[in-house]
């Protein structure tokens, strides 16, 4: 089967970093859907990967998490889906990716896809919609519906996540939403994402909160630089308020939290299926859940760039973009062609 992946870790300007492939069609485990992928979308973890994360010896390493597509075959333990179904998930640190024709996924931690939007404008949802809810209610704790008079600022708002999450909390919560951007066109699409409020993060955060009348925040999520704003959020926070935390900050001095007795979480949308959790197939009930909230249009896709269907080019221009930092919502491509 055709695919795309690389041999060594590079910078995604070496010739190298990213390459056509040709490789066998996995086998599915018993647990296992095989789909045909038809869509895909990128996201700043496969840039991290590609930069960092070596391929096995005599192996190539094959990226994408995000997608969607139809079951091919299913593994002789499964029972919620069969040939033919349209799904889509966001897959494993721990597997193989989903940039190429053909990919095996767990089951339990896949949905099936919402009938109301394309295969290119589904793919967008996966990763950032489980991180988000996984976020919002599993590791913040915050109570479907809830949340009423108490206030969610969401750093990086206008990212794939912060999208996701804005619109949740909107939709779901009665939680204020606040959201951070840095230019007029990422303060308009976190508006249109369903911020009641957005403030600026390139500058002081406090003054900009208090001339909104809110003095502190009871939750925080920071999606992106966690280094350079982790001590205004710790300050913003109310006592005894949460901190949780999705990118991998280099140095954070944790006991800046004790005086307030703030508690930090982490959200690793990997951590079920890489460990294989008892509570695994949340994943894929959860995205059932936003489905049928996009179906429903209570939820949007966060789509924002399509490029073209999945090549070494096209996903070479789908990393810089990522790594410029300068992206809005998600960057979305086609599968192969039959």
């Amino acid at each position: 089967m055709k695919a795309v992946g690389y041999h060594q870790a590079l910078p995604i300007d070496h010739p190298e970093s990213l390459l056509d492939l040709q490789l066998p069609a996995p086998a599915p485990g018993p647990r296992d859907l095989l789909v045909r992928v038809r869509a895909v979308s990128v996201n700043p973890v496969d840039t991290k990967v590609r930069r960092s994360v070596p391929a096995e010896p005599a192996a190539a390493k094959v990226l994408g998490w995000d997608a969607v597509g139809e079951v091919r075959a299913v593994g002789s333990e499964v029972r919620r889906f069969r040939v033919g179904d349209r799904v889509w998930y966001a897959g494993s640190l721990a597997r193989a990716g989903s940039n190429a024709e053909l990919h095996a996924v767990d089951e339990r931690i896949v949905g099936l896809a919402p009938r109301s939007v394309d295969d290119v404008t589904a793919a967008a949802l996966p990763l950032t919609s489980i991180t988000a809810w996984e976020l919002l209610f599993d590791r913040l704790g915050v109570a479907r519906g809830g949340g009423h008079g108490q206030a969610l600022l969401v750093m990086g708002g206008a990212g794939g996540v912060g999208s996701a999450l804005t619109q949740i909390a909107r939709q779901l919560t009665g939680l204020r939403v606040i959201a951070t951007a840095s230019r007029p066109e990422t303060r308009a699409w976190c508006l249109e994402m369903g911020a009641h409020d957005v403030v600026d993060h390139s500058q002081p955060l406090a003054a900009q909160l208090q001339a909104l009348g809110v003095a502190e925040v009871d939750y925080a999520a920071s999606l992106t630089q966690t280094d350079r704003h982790f001590d205004a959020l710790v300050d913003l926070l109310k006592p005894q308020g949460k901190l949780a935390v999705i990118d991998d900050p280099k140095s954070i001095d944790a006991t800046k939290l004790k005086r307030k007795s703030l508690a930090l979480v982490w959200e690793s949308m990997f951590t079920r299926p890489v460990f294989g959790t008892p509570d695994m197939h949340r994943q894929g009930e959860l995205l059932d859940e936003v489905a049928r909230l996009v179906d429903a249009g209570t939820l949007r896709s966060t789509a924002r760039t399509v490029l073209g269907p999945i090549s070494v080019t096209e996903l070479k221009k789908a990393h810089a973009l990522i790594e410029s930092a300068g992206t809005i919502g998600k960057i979305v491509l086609p599968g192969y062609a039959d």
